[in-house]
């Protein structure tokens, strides 16, 4: 393998129903600052069917090419078709980086497109870096997360990784950007095809993402049951936010996984996160610690939720949290 025939920033622009996941372009920020220190380009992988439409938006979120892969094959997520698809393109581009998101979707995907191609993939990424050697230097938590390992791929191509929803950063719309728009038209070998889709069915939760939450009322050990969420829930509806959970209360049955925020759920970046009975085991502060501004309940004043929290209240959650949304629905009434 020749190393130097292998460039550019390649990323899967994942779409569902025709609309393009907001982890893709975060990772198309991303994307931006890597193939910038590189000097080379940034490419979206667009895989679906009759949306192509979707390619300039790619283009305004900082893709300098889309590559389209448009094909009833793809117009829903199967593994079996979007492997084809998607490691034909890699073949064909010889991209030198490929970033996935590590949704359910990214995670079944990754592996699959890692093992055809013969190359490695470092999973649940927290940071990429260009090293001086210009090799990607991909960031991930290990042992539990008590501490960081830096992978490197130095001796195959492409260097691949997922990074979770809510990790980077978006970069800022730019409508007046310019690009390429390539089509690519992947060849199938249908006798491989052994699974089929035969009914798709969403459940309505009638609840925003809480990684695109505003506003976090989370809930840990500390809240301890169906009841304390329950007050957590009150204060949330006083100020328009969403309830989230640590893993205690997931593990518990208490809530299910969807909210719960931490190395092994979702990582949150809101205007505002509420810790609630959370005593910020680093494993969740992974998880949450870039949010904009955290406040945070817990009686034990040593707890390490603390160290992160821009405001600290010291005293019983089951006390504090309805003082707050009794004070809090006078306040927001009045106004």
């Amino acid at each position: 393998m020749n190393k130097a025939d292998y460039k550019g920033v390649y990323v899967f622009a994942e779409q569902r129903d025709g609309k393009i996941q907001s982890v893709a372009l975060e990772l198309l920020g991303k994307a931006r600052v890597l193939a910038d220190a590189l000097g080379e380009q940034v490419v979206a992988l667009y895989p679906g069917y009759k949306n192509t439409e979707n390619a300039k938006e790619l283009i305004a979120w900082g893709a300098d090419k889309v590559v389209v892969m448009d094909a009833p094959e793809l117009e829903h997520y199967l593994t079996e078709q979007y492997s084809q698809a998607m490691s034909q393109a890699i073949d064909h581009y010889k991209p030198s980086i490929v970033l996935l998101g590590a949704t359910t979707i990214g995670r079944d995907l990754g592996p699959r497109l890692a093992s055809r191609l013969e190359t490695g993939l470092t999973a649940d990424c927290t940071s990429l870096d260009i090293s001086p050697e210009r090799e990607l230097l991909m960031t991930r938590p290990a042992f539990g997360g008590n501490l960081m390992a830096t992978i490197m791929c130095t001796e195959h191509r492409p260097q691949m990784s997922t990074v979770r929803p809510g990790v980077m950063q978006k970069g800022t719309k730019d409508e007046n950007r310019k690009g390429e728009i390539d089509n690519f038209t992947p060849t199938f070998n249908t006798s491989k095809f052994k699974v089929k889709l035969v009914e798709k069915v969403k459940e309505n939760k009638g609840k925003t993402d809480i990684t695109e939450a505003k506003i976090l009322v989370s809930g840990g050990r500390g809240v301890g049951n169906p009841d304390g969420f329950a007050k957590l829930q009150a204060l949330a509806d006083v100020v328009g936010a969403q309830v989230s959970s640590s893993r205690a209360m997931v593990d518990a049955g208490v809530m299910p996984h969807e909210v719960q925020v931490g190395q092994t759920g979702k990582t949150v970046r809101p205007a505002l996160y509420l810790a609630c009975g959370i005593s910020g085991a680093i494993q969740h502060l992974a998880g949450m610690e870039e949010s904009d501004f955290i406040i945070a309940i817990n009686k034990d004043k040593f707890a390490p939720i603390f160290g992160v929290a821009d405001v600290g209240i010291v005293g019983d959650v089951h006390k504090i949290v309805p003082m707050l949304t009794e004070k809090l629905s006078k306040l927001i009434v009045k106004k």
